[in-house]
């Protein structure tokens, strides 16, 4: 069963995106909204394991309205910006969604 994870807290503050990367597994995908989008960053407290997760076939995305919103961020390779629709149809395209706050 695959699981796609949402992530809304900067890894700056909180710890939310490392606890979710250590269940994340190849079959996830992970989508970084909100504060989550600075955990995309390459400078993000995050970003090696972030870019292992997605060597070993993680997908990853980032909301690119909540990108936008936080300036010009400079993120990872591999990490594809969607829209609102792409987040609906990410979500029905899963069996599971987990929220980590």
């Amino acid at each position: 069963m695959s699981t796609l994870h949402t992530v809304n807290k900067s890894p700056f503050n909180d710890n939310c995106l490392s606890s979710c990367l250590l269940l994340c597994a190849s079959s996830d995908s992970l989508l970084l909204i909100e504060d989550g989008v600075y955990g995309g960053t390459n400078h993000s407290p995050c970003a090696s394991e972030l870019r292992a997760k997605i060597a070993s076939g993680v997908s990853v995305y980032a909301l690119e309205n909540d990108a936008r919103a936080r300036g010009k961020l400079d993120v990872i390779d591999g990490i594809t910006l969607i829209n609102d629709q792409d987040f609906v149809r990410l979500s029905c395209e899963h069996q599971c969604i987990q929220s980590w706050y």
